[in-house]
């Protein structure tokens, strides 16, 4: 049992807390910091989990990432995708689907393209996501190419 983020061996209540708290394996110091990020951005837990399932691969994202207008949940500037994990879209409305479009609309002028992800593919499905996005990845980098 290691830190994910500085490989610091845990002890079991540092395993318990981090894995109660994330479903990760993160150290104390680790944990404060997520935490605090949390309560600055209000950041999903499973954009967390997303982004260590990302790392675990090999993929170099930012984690609250901003892109001079606003807070992006994950960011893979490597081939311009923002990643946002959606955590209320069983109640979308009008305005913030118009939001959402405006959001992704100022993204794709900065060259970015922006993926919304429903949390609860997150939490049942994180392998087969992390895969999606590797696979989004690719396309990115051929069309980066092409251009």
């Amino acid at each position: 049992m290691k830190c994910l983020e500085c490989s610091k061996k845990l002890d079991y209540l540092e395993h318990r807390n981090a894995m109660d708290r994330f479903g990760l394996e993160l150290c104390d110091s680790h944990q404060t910091r997520l935490v605090r990020l949390i309560e600055l951005n209000k950041t999903p837990i499973e954009a967390i989990q997303l982004y260590y399932g990302l790392k675990e691969v090999g993929v170099q994202a930012m984690l609250e990432w901003w892109d001079g207008k606003k807070s992006v949940d994950i960011a893979i500037s490597r081939v311009k995708l923002n990643i946002e994990i959606d955590t209320e879209y069983h109640r979308l409305t009008h305005e913030q689907a118009i939001n959402d479009l405006e959001r992704a609309m100022h993204s794709f002028k900065n060259g970015f393209t922006t993926i919304r992800i429903p949390h609860v593919l997150i939490q049942h499905y994180l392998k087969e996501t992390v895969n999606n996005i590797l696979g989004i990845m690719e396309g990115l980098k051929a069309n980066i190419k092409v251009i």
